[in-house]
């Protein structure tokens, strides 16, 4: 059993990242299931409040064991789910849950020739690793369809220090901004997140 160290200022960098979620992997469902973790459920709420259109291929970045991928599969049955992770462990728990079309071992912020545009890109819950957000943006940009969204979830603290919302407005010709929810607690039954640490959601579409 993996002693599951702080969260809080991340793992380090992408070596330090696959390591340790390699290590995590077989355990990680469970673990975030007894912290009350509710990013993927949330998500999929916003997918289905704000997304009138099935998407009909997606790409889930930062995929992890599927945790997201396995809520995307609940409410987009028919659609093909493509996801890539750092953690090569992870991706293999996630291969046995049935859930995506092809998985890829791949760092989120580095771009990957998938041979197709997405309807839809997410990143739940990983945000608080990416080093450059200018080449993930770029990324998503292009692997998006014309009217495709992008969701993902990212931390108020790390927002507040980042000036995200200036991040944000950096690209206001490529993506309008659909959504952009209220805070929630992030990990509520994590004795380092509980309520003082919290996340938001964000909805994207590409112009």
């Amino acid at each position: 059993m993996i002693k599951t160290k702080s969260l809080v200022h991340g793992i380090g960098n992408a070596s330090k990242t696959k390591i340790y979620y390699d290590l995590w992997s077989n355990e990680y469902d469970m673990t975030l299931n007894k912290w009350n973790y509710q990013a993927p459920k949330k998500s999929a709420n916003l997918l289905l409040k704000k997304v009138k259109n099935k998407p009909r291929y997606i790409l889930d970045l930062a995929c992890g064991t599927g945790l997201f991928g396995s809520e995307l599969k609940k409410l987009y049955k028919d659609s093909l789910i493509y996801g890539s992770d750092i953690s090569k462990k992870s991706l293999k728990i996630a291969a046995q849950k049935n859930i995506y079309h092809f998985l890829v071992q791949q760092n989120f912020e580095k771009k990957y020739i998938f041979g197709r545009k997405f309807d839809l890109v997410s990143i739940i819950g990983a945000m608080t690793y990416c080093k450059n957000f200018d080449k993930l943006f770029s990324n998503i940009k292009f692997y998006l369809s014309t009217n495709g969204y992008v969701i993902f979830s990212h931390r108020i603290d790390l927002w507040k220090s980042q000036k995200f919302d200036d991040i944000l407005a950096e690209y206001n010709n490529f993506f309008k901004i659909c959504t952009v929810s209220k805070p929630y607690n992030y990990l509520p039954l994590n004795k380092d997140f509980q309520n003082k640490i919290k996340i938001r959601l964000v909805l994207l579409q590409k112009l």
